[in-house]
């Protein structure tokens, strides 16, 4: 049974048609790049994922471990371990790292967890290789970019979600930050079972990740799925061929 199966997923936003037919599967263990240009619906199947209310679903179903993921509230959804690592992630005043994670375990019903939490994480900064003051601090208040994306990798390596979906997680990062947490989130699909869908722009991520399939999206179509192939016709030829040649659908 696959970890996530889309069938046939057509999505609306304020009346304006952004999911057209989507098909994908991702199983435990894979990671999946999801390319496209801007208002392709790369973010717009994030968030539906997540379960934000903004996103009608006309038409289609989506299934995690073959339960149907549309009759599930968004909460309930980040207890069974779908993860959302946003673009830009917000700040949090006043709310520690810390309190964060821990609140974060109760809310999925892992309060067991909290009684080595302290040596848990101690061990997962260290592979991060993040100072333990990181956590004393609040959300992303005064982080930089690099130390944005690198909480995101310590919530991934601290909450171990079934399904975790990052959403331009190469946004804002110079070159050596983007190797770290490249790092980090291959470390971490290489160590667990979840599965990860990469949503980026550019190649740039994949290079120092190897997806296990990458998909291009245009106009909320799958125009292509395929292997690194993929990537090396669209560093050479850009995204519109792939939009020429797009499968149709139909409603």
């Amino acid at each position: 049974m696959p970890l996530l199966e889309i069938r046939d997923l057509w999505v609306k936003v304020e009346n304006k048609e952004i999911l057209r037919g989507l098909n994908l599967v991702v199983n435990a263990g894979e990671s999946h790049a999801l390319m496209g240009p801007n208002g392709s619906g790369k973010s717009t199947l994030a968030f539906v994922l997540a379960g934000h209310p903004k996103y009608t679903v006309t038409k289609g179903q989506i299934f995690l471990d073959g339960m149907d993921l549309l009759a599930i509230k968004p909460h309930e959804r980040a207890r069974l371990g779908v993860f959302l690592a946003f673009q830009y992630p917000v700040a949090i005043a006043g709310v520690t790292v810390s309190t964060l994670l821990r609140n974060a375990l109760k809310a999925m019903g892992r309060e067991e967890e909290l009684k080595n939490f302290r040596r848990a994480v101690k061990e997962r900064l260290a592979d991060l290789k993040i100072d333990e003051s990181f956590m004393s601090r609040s959300v992303n208040e005064g982080f930089s970019g690099g130390e944005k994306k690198r909480l995101e990798m310590l919530q991934l390596a601290v909450l171990k979600p079934r399904l975790a979906i990052l959403d331009e997680t190469d946004s804002g990062l110079d070159i050596d930050a983007l190797k770290t947490v490249a790092a980090d989130i291959d470390r971490y699909v290489k160590n667990s079972s979840v599965g990860v869908i990469l949503i980026t722009h550019y190649q740039r991520l994949l290079n120092f990740i190897r997806p296990y399939r990458i998909h291009i999206l245009v106009e909320g179509r799958l125009a292509a799925s395929g292997g690194w192939e993929i990537v090396e016709r669209l560093e050479k030829e850009g995204y519109e061929p792939f939009a020429a040649s797009g499968a149709s659908v139909t409603r």
